[in-house]
């Protein structure tokens, strides 16, 4: 009697590839961060730009950026489907995830009556960790696929 080979299994991707592949989402966020914060600062606190136009402004920038990040670094090793199909649906994701923070803000403040700056600061935290984590679930989904099944 002649053994039945086990079906292959779609390879894995190791720890380290997992870890890397994270450190790399968290860079691109980072860097989007740092530029965000200092384009608003430089708009609003120095050029004397509007607080909303300032904030419009940086955060499409810090976005922009953060895109082409994921899209050649992050998710480099992901399915290319386009730019006008790939950035416009990285912007709705992002403006999903804004409101999702915003909601989860504006819960701690009205829906829990907290009006601490360190309590609202710690809700301000759990909607950026909360948004990473669904931001970076969607992308990896919709913005950047997979480029085959077993991927």
């Amino acid at each position: 009697m002649t053994a039945v080979p086990a079906p292959t299994q779609p390879r894995s991707r190791s720890l380290w590839s997992v870890v890397r592949h994270l450190g790399a989402f968290g860079v691109v966020g980072g860097i989007g961060f740092v530029i965000e914060v200092g384009l608003f600062q430089l708009l609003y606190g120095h050029l004397g730009s509007g607080a909303v136009m300032a904030k419009a402004v940086a955060t499409v920038v810090a976005m922009t950026v953060a895109f082409f990040g994921h899209r050649h670094w992050s998710f480099a090793h992901r399915a290319r489907t386009g730019f006008k199909r790939e950035y416009p649906m990285f912007l709705a994701i992002n403006g999903l995830t804004l409101l999702l923070g915003l909601g989860i803000v504006a819960f701690a403040r009205y829906g829990l009556d907290l009006t601490s700056a360190w309590a609202l600061q710690g809700a301000n935290l759990v909607s950026i960790a909360v948004g990473t984590v669904v931001r970076y679930l969607m992308y990896r989904r919709w913005v950047f696929p997979a480029t085959d099944a077993a991927a």
